[in-house]
């Protein structure tokens, strides 16, 4: 009989533990959205009254700088661009946002400005508050702390199918100069 509570205990543990294993091994314990990217840019040009979408082949190369700070170099061959952007993860996807002055010319506001005043005007409660709530992502945080509703975003990552989406806004004014890439990690 003990022979046999000894055996259904080691049963009961291996069950669990392959249980937690499988867990692990179905879900990236780290993802990540650096690597390169292939695929292509499209834009919109006006040819009197129809619009004609064009695409082309681009890569985007996407470089961990810091701490949720990233590098995109994107190019093709009539496009190269190289910039910084903050990304926020969101379940299955991270969002990108501008920094510093991008921030700032976009919003109209800093990135950050909330922050300092709850930490001003709030001491230490200011500093809780600033601290992500239950099941709020990165994104969330960010969007219910640095921005004001109506404010847009230009692209992201899809963690399920390892892709990368951006709009280059070529004139914010204009946006049949908008530039459209769509990449598959490779």
């Amino acid at each position: 009989m003990k022979h046999l509570e000894k055996l259904s205990g080691l049963a009961v543990a291996l069950l669990v533990l392959f249980t937690a294993c499988e867990k692990d091994e179905t879900k990236e314990s780290n993802p990540t959205v650096q690597g390169i990217y292939e695929g292509s840019i499209s834009g919109f040009q006006t040819k009197s009254t129809a619009i004609e979408a064009e695409s082309i082949p681009a890569t985007s190369e996407i470089s961990i700088t810091g701490e949720n700070k990233i590098q995109v170099h994107c190019y093709s061959d009539n496009f190269d661009t190289t910039f910084m952007m903050n990304y926020y993860l969101d379940n299955d996807s991270a969002y990108v946002c501008y920094t510093g002055n991008d921030f700032e010319e976009m919003y109209g506001y800093m990135l950050g400005e909330s922050h300092m005043m709850g930490g001003m005007m709030g001491g230490m409660m200011g500093d809780m508050m600033d601290d992500m709530q239950d099941g709020e992502t990165q994104w969330m945080h960010h969007m219910g702390e640095e921005h004001e509703e109506g404010d847009e975003h230009f692209g992201g990552f899809d963690m399920n199918d390892h892709s990368f989406s951006y709009t280059f806004q070529m004139d914010r004014n204009d946006f049949s100069d908008d530039l459209h890439f769509h990449g598959v990690k490779q």
